[in-house]
This record gives C-alpha cells, sequence and structure tokens, in this order.
C-alpha cells in the first residue's frame, strides 16, 4: 500500500459493500488492521487510538453521512486543533 503506484480498488469495495455488507465490514477491519501493523511500532497505539475514535463516531452517527461528517471535523481538528499537524510544523520551524 506504500507504492505510488497503487490505485485504490473503488469499484471492487463498492460491490462488496453492496452485495455482502458483513464481508465489507470484516474486509475493511482486516485492511486497517494490516495498515497499522505496517507502521513503525512508535506509531501503532496513536494510530489504533484514532482508529478507536473513528470507529465509535461511525457507531453513534445515525447516518453514513453524518458519521462522514464528524470523522471529518476529527480530522481537522487534528491537523488544525491543539496539538496538531500545524502546530507541530510550526514548532519545528521555531
Amino acid at each position: 500500500m506504500h507504492n505510488d503506484d497503487y490505485e485504490f480498488p473503488f469499484d471492487y469495495w463498492a460491490q462488496l459493500a453492496a452485495d455482502d455488507p458483513d464481508s465489507f465490514e470484516e474486509a475493511r477491519r482486516l485492511m486497517i488492521d494490516s495498515f497499522i501493523e505496517s507502521a513503525p511500532p512508535e506509531r501503532q497505539q496513536r494510530l489504533r487510538g484514532l482508529q478507536w475514535q473513528v470507529d465509535q463516531i461511525r457507531a453513534r452517527s445515525q447516518s453514513p453521512m453524518g458519521a462522514c461528517v464528524k470523522i471529518s471535523n476529527l480530522m481537522w481538528d487534528k491537523v488544525l486543533g491543539a496539538d496538531g499537524l500545524v502546530e507541530h510544523l510550526e514548532q519545528l520551524g521555531s
């Protein structure tokens, strides 16, 4: 998944979600777990925590669109919020 030539097979995943939602969820979970396992060990706990937050948002949301909006807001907070990416980049520049 780190290959720059990798192209996400969207049609496959969309069809799987439509035809067999349980298999889609299992494959999604396995793909996420595999990605986290491929990260450096010192990053894995943070990635698991972030994935847990995403999973909780999905479980509590009344609709997929509502979950998407909340997850998007979470991601922006991780970039722009306190202790976020922008703050860390600014500290590096100082």
